[in-house]
């Protein structure tokens, strides 16, 4: 199972924060994964994936489990990358 962590910093309040990341939800629906919200956490469902989003008063902190399957589908790497480059264009449209 590869485990993908990314962690980004946002200066809005956590409910502000879980607003502006629907880009990423987006990115994530493609794959036909779902974030199941209650508050400011979130847990992801889809086939051979898992995880979460928890976002607190300065950072947006996102765990992608990617179990076998999934893994031969789709480059931890790559998702990495993009799971980064989407939730900086969240918090900061200037970059």
């Amino acid at each position: 199972m590869s485990v993908i962590k990314v962690s980004e910093p946002h200066n809005t309040t956590a409910a502000d924060a879980v607003g502006k990341i629907t880009s990423f939800e987006e990115m994530m629906k493609k794959y036909g994964v779902k974030a199941v919200w209650s508050g400011t956490t979130a847990k992801l469902k889809g086939t051979g994936v898992s995880g979460g989003i928890d976002v607190n008063a300065s950072t947006c902190d996102v765990e992608v489990k990617l179990g076998m399957l999934a893994r031969r589908m789709v480059d931890p790497a790559r998702l990495e990358a993009s799971i980064r480059k989407r939730l900086k264009a969240a918090f900061d449209p200037e970059a």
